[in-house]
């Protein structure tokens, strides 16, 4: 089945950060009760037809702020040539990064892929070699890889909110990070996985798989409150909106029953 379009009914709820007060969450239920799920080789055709071996690692990624970038880098120095194909390449100095036609720091590229991607057949394993390492080493992904590439497909937005009363707050949204999170470029993207059924197969929703990633874009005490509004938007899933791809796909519960499967994310 095709991607479906992005533009759909989606059901958001609010409440206040229980961590900070001047800040409110609006988070997208539609997307966090979906069963996506990155299936990086287990299906994904990868964002250029002509590549469909790298995912979404083609272009590298961006450091979202010098703290982002000094992160990475203190576990692109313990990766080793057995845990990084790429090894000789960019482990001397900072031959890792590169700048854009921005100034923009962000992970080099290589042979047309993310220096950090490892091609298949190579011992360590297919995709992000910082992923592999942490999956090795008992660390989660979100601590060794750069925040855009743990974040995907979740999107955090903020904006500044002003009431009728002349106070304001900061309205953080959680939302699936579909095509156009990524700019105009976003259209010329040969596939992608967030409204595309082919990726919807996971047996757990996004809210339970995506766990660790959301604690760390919210907070615990934030987390807990959004898993008892996703809760209860499941309870009563039949009276509100569901995510298409998920219903397309027929992952999504139907009398206590599911069926799906669940990719490995790199």
């Amino acid at each position: 089945m095709p991607e479906l379009a992005p533009d759909f009914p989606r059901a958001f709820v609010e409440f206040e950060d229980p961590s900070d007060e001047s800040q409110r969450f609006k988070v997208d239920l539609t997307w966090l009760t979906s069963r996506w799920s990155c299936i990086f080789g287990a299906g994904c055709q990868g964002i250029y037809a002509d590549r469909p071996d790298d995912g979404c690692c083609t272009l590298g990624a961006h450091f979202s702020d010098k703290a982002d970038e000094k992160r990475t880098k203190k576990f692109v120095k313990l990766l080793g040539p057995d845990d990084w194909e790429n090894y000789e390449v960019g482990h001397r100095k900072n031959d890792w990064i590169e700048t854009d036609e921005d100034g923009e720091r962000k992970t080099a590229v290589h042979e047309g892929g993310c220096i950090f991607l490892n091609s298949p057949g190579f011992p360590a394993g297919q995709g992000c070699a910082l992923h592999g390492w942490a999956l090795r080493n008992d660390h989660h992904p979100v601590e060794t890889k750069p925040n855009v590439c743990w974040q995907l497909p979740i999107r955090r937005l903020f904006r500044e909110v002003e009431r009728g009363d002349n106070t304001s707050y900061t309205e953080v949204t959680i939302t699936e990070y579909d095509r156009r999170g990524w700019g105009e470029g976003g259209h010329d993207l040969d596939w992608y996985c967030s409204n595309n059924t082919e990726a919807h197969v996971g047996t757990d929703p996004v809210y339970v798989s995506n766990g660790r990633e959301l604690v760390e874009l919210m907070g615990q005490a934030a987390y807990d409150i959004l898993v008892e509004h996703c809760e209860d938007f499941e309870r009563r899933r039949s009276q509100l909106t569901l995510h298409p791809a998920s219903v397309a796909a027929g992952t999504l519960p139907v009398k206590g029953k599911q069926v799906g499967r669940r990719g490995t994310r790199r």
